[in-house]
């Protein structure tokens, strides 16, 4: 799974890929060019998925390591928002569960990182650092979203906003976002059924947060977590649309990400918490607590999660690909239920099923057609 860096792909070359809210075959680079997916060696997964039956140009093997990394990814993730949710009630502070989270994944990710720089380096490519295997300037584009801000956003969601909101605003958007930043960044065109299906997903936001809005009148502050929650959704969306952007292999966006992270956040967290102008509750954490975070956030989270979602997206495609997490809202609202004793109000009820009912929409709709741009004429 070792990807030719962005700078020496081929931008010439076609493919006729579809996504599940419009067509990804074509986007146009920095340099006017019509730059587009590289087209897959003999036996390598398409970058392309059709629930009505077109599936069957797809390798069994292949469509097997989509299906296989699509259920694993959409476990940890709704086991990651009843556990962040849980783990606001504790002593840790949503900065602190991010440098576990990095430090954890920064164990197993710092020397892969260190190893795979060196073949790069070996083979004549830009690396970052010694540790990153992508340049220095792709690392930063993809690190910021994708490996600080997305956690600092969600973790601080939580302390706010239930495990049901998170479920319905994080997973649940990464549709309507990731439809947003391929339109504006890789110039895709949305089908009707696909908008129709966007809508549902709207809507459903909607109710919730429409309804932390009201109670806000009477000094809730539930709202804040939504907004929390609909930030970090367009975050990890736009991370996701990026890989995409610059064909980035799985393995190679994780590892840069937290690469990126451990050498930016870390010492600036230890750095911000050593003077006092942020508030950490490490040092008077139980260490099976922090164990555990580092554990379930950086290994599961990000190392096995992080890998299977992006190698879902080599699979299917980033639009597709969170259109197969409609299942991650229902399971985490659930989880919270079972859990947590969260209620589950008519709203948040209404909410899930409407953005669920959207994500189904958004898969079963047919095939966009092909926009012509100044590229193609």
């Amino acid at each position: 799974m070792h990807a030719a860096s962005p700078e020496r792909a081929a931008p010439s070359v076609r493919n006729s890929t579809r996504t599940a809210f419009g067509a990804a075959g074509r986007a146009a680079d920095h340099g006017g060019r019509t730059a587009v997916a590289p087209r897959p060696a003999a036996g390598s997964p398409r970058d392309r998925f059709d629930v009505r039956g077109d599936n069957a140009a797809m390798p069994a093997r292949s469509l097997a390591v989509g299906v296989s990394a699509a259920a694993i990814t959409i476990l940890i993730w709704a086991a990651f928002i009843v556990i962040a949710r849980a783990m606001a009630y504790r002593s840790l502070t949503p900065a602190d569960i991010v440098a576990c989270r990095v430090a954890g994944a920064a164990l197993v990710l710092l020397p892969w990182g260190a190893w795979l720089a060196a073949r790069r380096r070996r083979d004549g490519a830009r690396t970052w650092m010694g540790v990153s295997p992508l340049p220095g300037r792709l690392t930063v584009t993809l690190g910021l979203p994708g490996g600080i801000a997305y956690a600092l956003l969600v973790y601080a969601g939580f302390v706010h906003a239930p495990a049901a909101h998170g479920a319905v605003l994080v997973p649940g958007m990464l549709p309507f976002f990731t439809a947003v930043w391929s339109v504006v960044l890789l110039h895709e065109s949305l089908s009707r059924p696909r908008l129709a299906g966007l809508a549902l997903i709207l809507g459903g936001a909607a109710l919730v947060g429409g309804a932390s809005l009201l109670a806000a009148v009477h000094g809730g502050l539930t709202w804040r977590g939504d907004l929390l929650f609909l930030a970090a959704a367009a975050t990890w969306s736009l991370y996701t649309v990026l890989c995409r952007r610059h064909r980035v292999d799985a393995v190679d966006a994780t590892v840069a990400v937290t690469v990126f992270a451990a050498l930016v956040y870390l010492p600036t967290f230890a750095a911000a918490a050593a003077i006092g102008a942020l508030v950490s509750h490490l040092a008077a954490a139980p260490w099976p607590e922090i164990a555990f975070q580092a554990a379930f956030q950086g290994l599961g989270s990000v190392v096995v999660a992080g890998i299977t979602f992006m190698a879902m997206v080599q699979v299917f495609g980033p639009l597709r690909s969170v259109m197969l997490t409609a299942l991650v809202p229902p399971l985490a609202a659930l989880g919270a239920v079972v859990v947590l004793g969260e209620p589950l109000g008519w709203n948040l009820t209404a909410g899930l099923a409407l953005v669920t009912l959207g994500i189904v929409v958004g898969v079963r709709g047919g095939a966009p057609p092909q926009r012509s741009g100044p590229a193609d004429r």
